[in-house]
């Protein structure tokens, strides 16, 4: 019973680093002829299942064995199933808005792109700042996780792992860019689900229930925080997955619409099963008295104390299954963030040797960053407040109806979103401007048993959408104003002129698309 040899635990990890080293310099090496274009995205290259492993490696990592186990050791069975379906039914998002956005902006790759067209380079550089900012976020939250869970699974320092997975990724990922990351993760994804099934197995057979345990947990029923989850959650995460241009890059190199959603379908449902096979983790060491159940404070740890009552060799299957987590996750952070930055901020007109020095640089900072060992659900929960503010009054924008939306609402939706919340927070303490400056950084947590949280997620969008609304008035009054001043025809409403055509390409059966280019857009292109 529990952990394993320094030295075994040493050769798994690093075996597993040394197979993926290897896996991904060989497909980079294959991969290095090509053009700047084809290392930056992959559009309309990919089939369904592909896609599903893709999505499915894109939308997890190692700090899953923290957060879902945590959350049912506070909120029970009722959290856990809240949790997983809030995190993997948002992925079908990509699957029916994906067609509309490849029809707006077939030549593009990322949300960004299509955000600079339809609101002007301002709009597109405050969206792309705002993806720029959580991709380092999530980046760093993979790498403080894999430490972490390096040294509660094995005793051992994990700063050894976090420098070895990143010199990694970084070497195969600066050779072979975007495709090398989807070539590996479906890698990775096939062998995360395989994993998951037999340690699944493996500690339903190794854990004994002590049966008394389960009434007096009270994690069969459902709790006030509970409830407030049902809202919160799928809030967060959905909005947070707009600014994560990993699925965008993939949703981008989907080959029809029909592969599209045939990927994100299989992969929501595999993230829903398995992350909650994982937070199942927190209430089998509750019920098996591995975590106390008056120790709230290391909830987050469930799921690491259940496995130090297990066989050596159970942990011995986690860390492989932690190594393949952590690596696919942090390449695909790694590679949006450099095809993002590419396309927003230098418009891909930088050598390519030149992008591939900026995958090495980019790392520095985020491991400095890392090694302080932040809090992981802080970072994320960050992260989720700015983009529940920025998100909804972003997406009005996809329909023709709200074709007089502009980049001017948009930037002033998204940051008085933020500011909504502190005003939120003013009212909620009574006025202490402290407290709700922290508010906005949700340094409380999303569980306390308090409505600071809820408040917050709820100031954040609708704020945003008034902040928005009051901006398009005082934009169009200004506009009107000036009109009459230079005796100009007021046109502020006018439905703008279709500005590109692009014909839909066919290849073999007429009724499947190759590529979603196709309908007349109609781009205003401007931020006032």
């Amino acid at each position: 019973m529990g952990l394993p040899s320094t030295q075994a635990s040493n050769a798994i990890i690093y075996l597993t680093y040394g197979a993926f080293l290897v896996t991904g310099c060989y497909i980079a090496w294959r991969l290095r002829h090509q053009t700047k274009t084809e290392w930056l995205s992959s559009n309309g290259t990919q089939k369904g299942i592909p896609l599903a492993l893709n999505f499915i490696a894109s939308a997890l990592g190692s700090g899953i064995l923290f957060t879902y186990p945590q959350i049912a050791t506070i909120c029970g069975v009722q959290g856990v199933v809240v949790y997983a379906l809030s995190s993997s039914l948002p992925l079908l998002v990509f699957g029916l808005l994906g067609p509309i956005i490849r029809r707006k902006c077939p030549e593009g790759f990322v949300l960004t792109e299509w955000t600079r067209l339809r609101y002007g380079a301002i709009a597109g550089l405050f969206l792309s700042l705002c993806t720029l900012i959580t991709l380092f976020l999530y980046m760093v939250a993979e790498l403080s996780a894999l430490q972490q869970i390096i040294t509660a699974l094995t005793g051992l320092n994990g700063l050894p792992a976090v420098i070895i997975q990143c010199a990694i990724t970084t070497i195969y990922t600066s050779i072979g860019g975007f495709r090398v990351s989807f070539i590996t993760d479906n890698i990775q994804g096939t062998m995360v689900v395989g994993l998951i099934i037999l340690g699944v197995i493996t500690v339903g057979v190794k854990t004994d229930i002590d049966r008394s345990l389960i009434d007096q947990s009270g994690f069969l029923k459902p709790t006030l925080l509970g409830w407030q989850l049902v809202y919160i959650l799928p809030v967060a995460i959905l909005t947070n997955d707009f600014f994560l241009s990993g699925f965008w890059l993939r949703t981008f190199a989907s080959r029809t619409d029909k592969d599209l959603w045939i990927g994100v379908s299989i992969a929501s449902f595999a993230v829903a099963c398995i992350l909650t096979l994982v937070g199942v983790g927190g209430l089998l060491a509750a019920w098996s008295g591995a975590w106390p159940l008056d120790d709230a404070e290391n909830g987050y740890l469930s799921f690491f104390l259940l496995l130090g009552q297990l066989p050596a060799w159970v942990v011995g299957i986690v860390l492989v299954m932690v190594v393949s987590l952590s690596t696919a996750a942090f390449d695909s952070f790694q590679s949006a963030m450099i095809s993002t930055g590419s396309n927003d901020l230098v418009r891909n007109k930088l050598n390519l040797w030149i992008i591939r020095g900026l995958v090495v640089l980019l790392i520095f900072p985020v491991v400095v960053v890392a090694l302080k060992s932040p809090d992981i659900l802080q970072i994320f929960l960050i992260s989720d407040l700015v983009s529940a503010s920025v998100v909804p009054v972003l997406v009005l924008g996809l329909s023709e109806r709200f074709y007089w939306w502009r980049g001017f609402e948009v930037v002033v939706g998204g940051l008085g979103g933020i500011f909504s919340v502190f005003l939120f927070g003013l009212v909620y303490y009574h006025g202490d401007a402290r407290m709700a400056g922290k508010l906005i950084l949700l340094e409380g947590g999303l569980y306390a048993n308090d409505w600071s949280a809820f408040g917050a997620f709820v100031a954040a969008p609708i704020g945003g959408l008034l902040w928005a609304f009051g901006a398009f008035a005082l934009r169009i009054a200004v506009l009107f104003v000036m009109s009459r001043f230079k005796g100009h025809r007021f046109d502020a409403l006018d439905w703008p002129a279709p500005t590109t055509s692009y014909l839909e390409r066919y290849e073999g059966n007429e009724n499947e698309r190759v590529l979603d280019q196709g309908d007349d857009v109609k781009k205003s292109g401007k931020f006032f």
